[in-house]
């Protein structure tokens, strides 16, 4: 996956890593917070970009009914694949201090705006404290991370300019660039989320844990970007 995303300032000493994610993805969350523990125990300076995502990106701007959603989706069995799924991150949540209410969650959100406040916030360094804000406001406070009101509340909350992201989601500002980088995660081969980007040289997949990031930054610091 070389090329995977363009910089702007470039050092041997700085291991940069994409994470290609969608907020609405539980996975996404506790791999985030995987890989943040990596890199504070990390020797060394690693940059994380926010890269967006979208699982579903046919669910309408308004959103759809959460249990129904997910009904079509894995099957209504005791033993389906979303079940057990839910309680492993509902298990592994509460030591990563995640907390997950899966039960409370009433609606499944388009992301597209959320992707948008995203890519304004990475805009100004403040991509990390955004994408924990939509996790938490997703999965623990339950709210519809599609309605702008919402999103606008979270960014001023991070210190956005609240008033300035309310005006920009109620235009096109920047929806196309956001939907033009998701096909570009395609087809660079990314198929799921999280997708985890070292140096534009290679990837990893799926929540994994803070061993396996700390071997991958030891890796990409023995092959670092040469400008």
């Amino acid at each position: 996956m070389v090329g995977a995303s363009k910089r702007k300032k470039k050092t041997v000493s700085t291991i940069y890593v994409d994470i290609v994610s969608d907020i609405i993805c539980p996975w996404c969350w506790l791999g985030a917070v995987y890989f943040q523990k990596a890199a504070a125990q990390f020797n060394g300076n690693v940059e994380l970009t926010w890269r967006p995502y979208m699982l579903d990106p046919n669910v309408p701007p308004e959103g759809v009914p959460y249990k129904a959603y997910m009904k079509t989706k894995f099957g209504d069995t005791p033993d389906n694949r979303w079940q057990a799924m839910r309680e492993h991150l509902e298990t592994a949540g509460p030591e990563a201090g995640i907390e997950f209410k899966f039960k409370n969650i009433t609606l499944r959100p388009n992301t597209l705006n959320a992707h948008r406040v995203m890519k304004w916030a990475q805009g100004q360094e403040q991509g990390s404290a955004m994408a924990m804000a939509l996790f938490k406001a997703a999965f623990t406070d339950t709210e519809n991370i599609g309605d702008p009101a919402i999103l606008s509340a979270l960014a001023g909350k991070i210190g956005l300019d609240a008033d300035l992201v309310t005006e920009l989601l109620a235009s096109d500002k920047d929806r196309l660039n956001v939907q033009n980088e998701i096909r570009h995660f395609r087809s660079l081969g990314v198929s799921g989320v999280p997708t985890f980007i070292y140096n534009g040289q290679f990837a990893i997949q799926g929540a994994q844990p803070i061993e396996t990031h700390l071997k991958a930054m030891t890796q990409a610091a023995q092959n670092p970007i040469i400008t």
